[in-house]
């Protein structure tokens, strides 16, 4: 069994330390009117806070202090720092303004609170597949969209104070939602697609480098934009449980077949209610048209309305077991 050295054991946390430190340089380069450094800074944050729990895992250094060390970090780096760039950054009325930047910074320490308290609870399996409202990463660079309008496209009404403060609110309550939204930690690749999604990574790549504001806004537009594909996802899970273990292709056709069915109108037969109905129009002898029927075996009956005789009645009667021998009880009368 090997045995994880200090050393080894301290990376993940200094990772961690790395993108409390960017998160917070992002407030001196605001403080300095650097505001794409500020939106850089938060985003290596981000890339950071991404790293950090993986090579934890991988090289099997967990802890309790760097899971508590990375709830602080990502409070600060995606509550604090976002909401103080958009503070200094957004003029107008500075009171109004600040009880904005107050209500998303208190939202996403509630929500990486409630988060931590999820982590104890049991779930069901399909629950890792999707996060509990927008993650903090996400919803610290979301709220600065307008930041990263304004500064490739310049002033509009997106940069309007009412519409920072709204679109801030909003963000704000996507974190303490309980909107479901896709974790890319579960998402899985199939072989065939890995070579073009290469290739767009390189796209993505080279879009970065050259036009690295339009990029950031567009991956973001992208990501609220799933929103809704995740609430559909997540519920119909749920309603399926049958699909909970199954791979993605397999969930896929499922999802096309049942697609079908409501397509054409099909219904699953009702099985039980029409052998029973049956049952009793056989064990009648009447064809089911008798009054006690119900209204239950109402479709039934035409399929049950002639019992025939059997074909050697002469047979069959010799063969008669007595109530004793198969097991039944006496009517009582």
């Amino acid at each position: 069994m090997s045995r994880t050295t200090p050393g080894v054991r301290l990376l993940p946390n200094a990772i961690t330390v790395l993108a409390l430190c960017a998160g917070l340089s992002a407030v001196q380069f605001a403080l300095t009117g650097a505001y794409v450094l500020s939106i850089g800074a938060i985003g290596v944050a981000a890339i950071l806070d991404s790293l950090d729990g993986r090579i934890a895992r991988l090289l099997d250094a967990s802890s309790k202090m760097g899971a508590e060390l990375d709830s602080l970090s990502d409070a600060i780096s995606f509550g604090v720092a976002p909401a103080l760039v958009l503070y200094v950054w957004l003029p107008g009325d500075d009171r109004f303004g600040w009880v904005v930047a107050l209500i998303f910074a208190v939202c996403m320490v509630l929500r990486l609170a409630r988060f931590n308290t999820l982590l104890d609870e049991e779930q069901p399996p399909f629950a890792s597949e999707f996060f509990v409202g927008v993650p903090a990463p996400a919803g610290g660079l979301t709220a600065l969209l307008p930041v990263i309008v304004t500064l490739e496209f310049g002033t509009g009404w997106w940069s309007s104070p009412p519409v920072v403060w709204v679109w801030t609110v909003a963000t704000a309550v996507l974190l303490i939602s309980r909107i479901p939204t896709l974790s890319l930690k579960k998402l899985r690749a199939p072989a065939k697609a890995v070579a073009p999604l290469l290739v767009g990574v390189g796209l993505l790549a080279a879009a970065v480098i050259q036009y690295p504001l339009i990029a950031l806004a567009a991956a973001l537009v992208l990501y609220l934009a799933h929103i809704p594909y995740a609430v559909r996802r997540y519920h119909w899970l749920a309603a399926h449980p049958e699909a909970w273990d199954v791979p993605g292709r397999e969930r896929r056709a499922m999802r096309r077949g049942l697609r079908g069915q409501r397509r054409l109108g099909l219904r699953k037969p009702r099985l039980r209610r029409v052998a029973g109905a049956a049952r009793r129009a056989v064990q009648r002898g009447d064809g089911g048209n008798s009054d006690g029927a119900g209204a239950g075996a109402g479709t039934a009956t035409s399929h049950v309305s002639r019992v025939y005789p059997p074909a050697n009645p002469t047979r069959t009667s010799s063969r008669k077991r007595g109530w004793r021998r198969i097991g039944l009880r006496q009517r009582e009368r």
